[in-house]
């Protein structure tokens, strides 16, 4: 990957505001609106003694790594296709591998910054305790920014124009949302959804993240299902991307 398709691409993000936005603030200013409601400062027993905010704050932290993953990153590699960028560069010594590799790391990067931001201010604004154990959430947030990166590749593989990869992008969007516990925490399904939910990519990860918020090391089960879902992801999206 070269360093300087880097720094253009991180420079046009940075350009973006909308993307700015949703990746690096909406997890964030969501956070801070539910944090707001006083009942959601109390322990609830349908949490395991958790306070409503302690179970948003690695929903927050999946959403940043959902809306680059599913949202930001596939419309703008297929925007590039779309205006016929990529098949340009062909015949340039700068590779379209290069422009792939540089938008991974550019979304990588915002949501990994997304989630730090989050983890902040949870705990700053609202008493939420940092991760006990954080060898192990970082070990859990890794796969799981890897996980959103590869679904938005098969995402941007399957869609022609940017308006399909956002009509592609919002159908695997919203149940993602839901694995990961938006609408509802995992800890507060019941146990037969989060034991199906713990198989989907988001879902798996909102339950690794969740042990090492509390002080456990993230379920073998957890991070294997999202390796598994990472590799397929990945096999699919270089079996049918196409650069033109």
């Amino acid at each position: 990957m070269s360093i300087a398709v880097l720094r253009t691409e991180a420079r046009l993000f940075r350009r973006e505001p909308g993307a700015v936005f949703w990746i690096l603030l909406f997890p964030t200013l969501l956070l801070v609106i539910l944090g707001s409601i006083p009942s959601f400062r109390q322990p609830q027993d349908s949490l395991g003694g958790l306070r409503t905010i302690d179970a948003y704050v690695p929903v927050a932290v999946l959403l940043g790594l959902i809306v680059g993953g599913l949202q930001s990153m596939p419309q703008s590699l297929t925007g590039y296709r779309e205006r016929g960028i990529l098949r340009r560069m062909r015949t340039t010594p700068v590779r379209p591998g290069s422009v792939l590799a540089a938008h991974m790391v550019v979304f990588g990067v915002a949501s990994l910054a997304s989630a730090l931001l989050v983890l902040v201010v949870g705990r700053l604004a609202f008493g939420v305790h940092l991760p006990k154990q954080l060898a192990g959430y970082a070990l859990a947030l890794l796969p799981a920014v890897l996980v959103s990166l590869a679904l938005g590749s098969v995402v941007s593989a399957l869609s022609r124009t940017t308006k399909m990869a956002g009509a592609v992008g919002s159908a695997v969007f919203f149940p993602a949302m839901f694995c990961a516990g938006v609408w509802l925490p995992v800890q507060a399904m019941p146990r037969l959804l989060a034991r199906i939910v713990g198989y989907s990519p988001f879902g798996a990860a909102a339950q690794a993240l969740n042990r090492a918020a509390a002080g456990h090391w993230p379920g073998w089960s957890h991070l294997g299902v999202l390796a598994v879902w990472i590799l397929l992801l990945t096999g699919a999206a270089g079996r049918w991307f196409r650069w033109e």
